[in-house]
């Protein structure tokens, strides 16, 4: 697929609660305003359509691929806005009846779902009374994901994955890089941009990275700060807290001009 040179991108920050359908609204109003604005790709955080009062919550609402009111609404809300959409990662279906598959799921401007991704790296963390485990209600994927569109080539990741940079080694000639998240504010207070651009620069490509970013009904806080980020490791828009829109254009010839000037992907020896 031929990309154009320049477009527009956006990362929807949300703060999601336990009510899929009271998500869904607030997804859709921001979608609506991404799509106004210009906006020809726009990407929803990871957990967009539920974060529960527990973890088992998404176990409870998970569906199977192709089908559930999450699915439908991307691919409504796709079409609808004749944009492309990232839905930062929705509760899917696994072989184990009490996990889940946290799954990136793009769809074209047709609402056609055109990629999966299933996240490999699950987050666990103890640092006092604040814990996570979320390998005891997440099956993990194994395979990296990449998709042509309009737009470059996009390489799909998920929140924890940021941390590990063979799985970005591993997508071939990456133009945009998907992070969609909910980083805890402890973690992402110390290291969510310092990550961010390292990803940008080290793989001279553009990253988006919606989040969830607030105080959750849970009690739960989510660090936000969603950004955009150059291949020159650049921040080209971001919003620090609560809901909202951030936008910036893609440039491509740019990219490939950096890309000419300082060939460091072409100097791997490993």
């Amino acid at each position: 697929m031929n990309a154009q040179t320049s477009s527009r991108i956006a990362a929807i920050q949300m703060v999601s609660g336990p009510a899929v359908e009271g998500n869904l609204e607030i997804a859709g109003r921001l979608l609506a305003e991404a799509a106004a604005r210009g906006a020809q790709l726009a990407a929803l955080p990871e957990y967009f359509g539920i974060l529960g009062m527990k973890d088992t919550d998404k176990v409870a609402v998970r569906e199977a691929e192709g089908d559930g009111p999450i699915q439908r609404f991307l691919s409504d809300a796709a079409k609808m806005h004749g944009m492309w959409i990232v839905g930062g990662s929705a509760p899917l279906v696994s072989s184990d009846a009490g996990k889940v598959r946290n799954s990136s799921l793009v769809y074209d401007a047709n609402g056609n779902q055109v990629a999966r991704y299933d996240k490999i790296h699950l987050f666990g963390f103890q640092m006092g009374e604040e814990q996570y485990h979320e390998a005891r209600t997440i099956e993990p994927g194994a395979v990296p994901v990449t998709v042509d569109t309009p737009f470059g080539r996009l390489g799909l990741s998920i929140c924890y994955d940021l941390r590990f940079p063979e799985l970005y080694r591993a997508m071939k000639d990456v133009d945009i890089i998907l992070v969609p998240s909910a980083f805890t504010e402890t973690t992402g207070r110390a290291h969510w941009e310092t990550l961010l651009r390292a990803r940008a620069i080290e793989n001279l490509a553009y990253v988006l990275a919606p989040a969830q970013g607030g105080r959750h009904a849970n009690g739960r806080d989510t660090h936000g700060d969603s950004m955009i980020v150059d291949p020159w490791g650049m921040v080209l828009d971001r919003l620090p807290h609560g809901p909202g829109v951030v936008m910036a254009e893609v440039n491509l010839e740019r990219m490939r001009g950096l890309r000419r000037n300082l060939p460091a992907l072409s100097h791997r020896t490993m």
